[in-house]
């Protein structure tokens, strides 16, 4: 297996990453300094980056169907539940972008670096799907200022696929991962959002996971994120 490709699948980082780590001579196999990123490594391979030992690890990918409350980070140090409680295994998880704490649904974990920045980067426009309730019944012009993008402070949306599902519900997939960015974009037209909740990532659904319960991808699941990612 090449470097950076062994180190963004022991988590360490994205592969574009891990390849920056050992351009600027952090990474070394064998005790030997290596510059070079498409070294083949060995499965006996020592591998350490700034020192620390690094080991292969399987890829594992889980979703989650989180519930109010809890937080998207691999550990919360204060009173709230961080989303990796939600998981049954050892390996060193960390969740696929974020959900704020207050919304629910369907949130990705994984080990595997290069899928994690593949499915959040900007570049691969993978969508994430959104169910909404709002405050007031939003208008038809309002709908397709959503399509078009919305001007928030940190620069303007994308374009969003949008449907109406209910009288003050909707659905809307981006393929953005700013902070909030749904929330923000119901207040840019003069709305709120009272819930929110994932229910896709990418052409991964949510289905019939209650609140709280995770479980482990397949390998033909995982092998369909990496196509929505164009890889």
């Amino acid at each position: 297996m090449r470097l950076a490709k062994f180190l963004a699948h022991a988590g360490v980082a994205s592969r574009r990453a891990a390849e920056r780590l050992v351009a600027e001579g952090r990474v070394t196999v064998d005790g030997e300094p290596v510059n070079d990123p498409a070294r083949d490594v060995g499965e006996d391979a020592e591998v350490r980056v700034d020192g620390r030992p690094v080991s292969a690890q399987q890829a594992e990918t889980w979703a989650v169907n989180k519930p109010a409350g809890v937080v998207s980070t691999a550990r919360e140090p204060g009173r709230r539940r961080a989303i990796t409680e939600l998981v049954d295994s050892r390996a060193r998880l960390y969740p696929v972008g974020r959900l704020d704490a207050d919304s629910t649904g369907l949130i990705l974990l994984t080990n595997d670096g290069e899928l994690a920045n593949r499915l959040t980067h900007p570049r691969y426009e993978v969508p994430k799907t959104y169910r909404a309730e709002l405050r007031r019944p939003p208008a038809e012009r309002d709908l397709e200022s959503l399509r078009r993008g919305v001007a928030l402070d940190d620069g303007h949306t994308a374009p969003a696929r949008v449907r109406r599902t209910g009288e003050r519900e909707i659905e809307i997939a981006i393929h953005e991962g700013r902070n909030r960015q749904v929330r923000r974009m119901a207040e840019a037209i003069g709305n709120e959002v009272l819930r929110l909740e994932r229910v896709r990532f990418g052409t991964f659904e949510l289905g019939a996971l209650r609140p709280g319960e995770a479980r482990r991808l397949s390998e033909d699941e995982v092998r369909r994120l990496w196509e929505d990612a164009g890889s």
